[in-house]
C-alpha cells in the first residue's frame, strides 16, 4: 500500500483553505482529459455556483447524476470524499493508498485510485478520467458548503481549456486553446503562471509591514475560502502583524489547524493594488512543509472573486480585471462561532464552536447549540452563504438570536458584532 498525503487547511469559519496532494507515479491523471462534446465546437458556457467563497459545478459521472463537485486549480487529482456515491456507480477499485495529513500525521484513511471515469458537464466530457475515491467523508463538505458536495473537480479541467470565471454571473466559459483570443480592454490585467506539479505558481508583490515589502510566490487556489495565506516559516525575512488575531484557522484531516490572522497593507496583482488584505498565518507545525515546490503562501477566493478572472494554463498566464466586488473590504467573522449545516435540505444549522472572548461567548452561545432564529426570523429561509456575510456584516451591529440547547430547551442571545482584526 503506498502513501497518499494531503494538506488539508480550512480557513474563514470553516472550509476551505487548501488540499494539497502528493501523489507518487501510481497515480498519474492525463493532462487534458476533457474535450468538447460536439467535435466542431470551440467554447461551452458551464453553470457554476459561489457558496462561501467556494466555487460548486455539478457533473454527470458515468451517466449519473448530476452530483456537486468543489472547483479547485490547486488539486492534481480529482477526489471523490463519498464512497458510497463510488460504491453506487460500481466503479473500479485500483491501487490503494494510505493517506497522510498535514504535518506527516497519519489521518487514518485510505483511498483507491479508479480509472475509466466518463465525466460530463455542460458541453465537455471527459470520456476516461481518474479519480482518488476517500474511505470516509472525514472533511463533510457538504456541511461546510451548505450543498451536497461529493468531491474535488480539479486540475484537469484546467489542464483542457481556457477557464473564464465569471461567479458574479453564475458561469465559467471554457474555451478551446488554439482558438482562444486574449480580452480586449484597457482593464485586463496579465499575469505570468508557473504550473510546477500541476499547481499554478505567480509572483505577487507584497507590503507586509509599513517598511517592508517583497515579492512572495503564491499559489493561485480557487479551492481556499481566504483571501491570502502566508507560511511565515517559508522565508526567513518574512515578518507577521503587529497587530494580530489569535485564531483556530480550520479543521484539517488530523485536527484543527492553528494560528493567527492579521493584515497586510497591500497586495499587488499585475497592475491592481489591494488594501488591507485580511491574511491567514497558520502554525509551521500544523502545516506541512511541501519540500517539493518552495513557497511562501496562496491566494484564495474571497480574494480572487474581486476579478473577472481568466485562468490560462494551456499559455501560463492569469488574466484578470476587477468586478463590482473590488472594492469590498475584506472582513472577518465579527460573532466568533462556527456553523455547520445539517439535515436532508442542509438548512439546520449546529454551532460547532465558539472562539473564547468573542461576541458570541460574551452573550452566552455555546458549542452544540442549534441555532433556531435571528431577529426573529427563521434560519431555515437563509442559506449558509447567506448566514456567513450576515455574521461579518457590520461593525456594531446587534443580532438576537434563538438557540436550541442539546436538551431541548430554548435559550435566547443578545450579541453585538464586533470588527476583531
Amino acid at each position: 500500500m503506498f502513501v497518499l498525503r494531503f494538506v488539508c487547511l480550512l480557513v474563514s469559519l470553516s472550509f476551505c483553505g487548501e488540499i494539497r496532494q502528493v501523489v507518487h507515479a501510481q497515480v498519474i491523471a492525463a493532462a487534458a482529459p476533457f474535450v468538447f462534446q460536439k467535435a466542431k465546437r470551440q467554447k461551452a458556457r458551464v453553470p457554476i455556483q459561489l457558496q462561501r467563497n467556494l466555487l460548486v459545478v455539478s457533473a454527470m459521472l458515468n451517466g449519473f447524476g448530476p452530483f456537486n463537485f468543489l472547483l479547485d486549480t490547486g488539486v492534481g487529482t480529482s477526489i471523490i470524499t463519498s464512497s458510497a456515491l463510488a460504491d453506487s456507480l460500481h466503479l473500479q477499485h485500483g491501487q490503494k493508498f494510505r493517506v497522510i495529513g498535514a504535518g506527516g500525521l497519519d489521518a487514518g484513511l485510505e483511498a483507491y485510485q479508479t480509472d475509466g471515469v466518463r465525466v460530463e458537464l455542460h458541453g465537455v466530457v471527459a470520456p476516461h478520467m481518474t479519480w482518488l475515491v476517500l474511505s470516509d467523508d472525514v472533511l463533510n463538505l457538504s456541511g461546510y458548503v451548505g450543498l451536497p458536495i461529493y468531491g474535488i473537480l480539479g486540475s484537469e479541467l484546467f489542464h483542457s481549456f481556457v477557464v473564464t470565471l465569471r461567479p458574479e454571473d453564475g458561469s465559467m466559459e471554457l474555451q478551446a486553446p488554439a482558438t482562444y483570443r486574449v480580452p480586449r480592454g484597457k482593464q485586463w490585467s496579465s499575469m505570468p503562471l508557473s504550473l510546477e506539479n500541476n499547481k499554478a505558481y505567480f509572483t505577487a508583490q507584497v507590503q507586509l509591514t509599513d517598511s517592508l515589502s517583497m515579492p512572495l510566490k503564491l499559489v493561485l487556489d480557487t479551492g481556499a475560502s481566504h483571501a491570502l495565506s502566508i507560511e511565515l516559516d517559508s522565508d526567513p525575512r518574512l515578518v507577521g502583524p503587529a497587530h494580530r488575531l489569535p485564531a483556530d484557522l480550520g479543521r484539517g484531516l488530523t485536527g484543527t489547524v492553528r494560528g493567527f490572522l492579521g493584515r497586510v497593507p497591500n497586495l499587488h496583482l499585475g497592475r491592481y493594488s489591494l488594501h488591507s488584505v485580511l491574511t491567514s498565518y497558520p502554525d509551521a507545525a500544523d502545516v506541512h512543509r511541501r519540500v517539493d515546490v518552495p513557497r511562501n503562501g496562496n491566494v484564495g477566493y474571497e480574494l480572487l472573486k474581486r476579478f473577472s478572472l481568466v485562468i490560462d494554463y494551456p499559455h501560463e498566464r492569469l488574466l484578470l480585471r476587477p468586478n463590482i466586488k473590488f472594492r469590498d473590504p475584506f472582513e472577518h467573522d465579527m460573532c466568533g462561532i462556527d456553523l455547520l449545516a445539517t439535515g436532508p435540505d442542509y438548512r439546520r444549522f449546529l454551532i460547532l464552536r465558539v472562539a473564547p472572548g468573542s461576541p458570541a461567548a460574551t452573550a452566552g452561545v455555546q458549542a452544540d447549540d442549534e441555532l433556531v432564529s435571528i431577529n426573529f426570523i427563521p434560519v431555515n429561509v437563509f442559506s449558509l452563504s447567506q448566514l456567513d456575510r450576515m455574521l461579518r456584516s457590520e461593525n456594531g451591529r446587534t443580532l438576537l438570536l434563538l438557540l436550541r440547547r442539546p436538551d431541548g430547551l430554548l435559550h435566547t442571545a443578545t450579541l453585538r458584532l464586533v470588527r476583531q482584526i
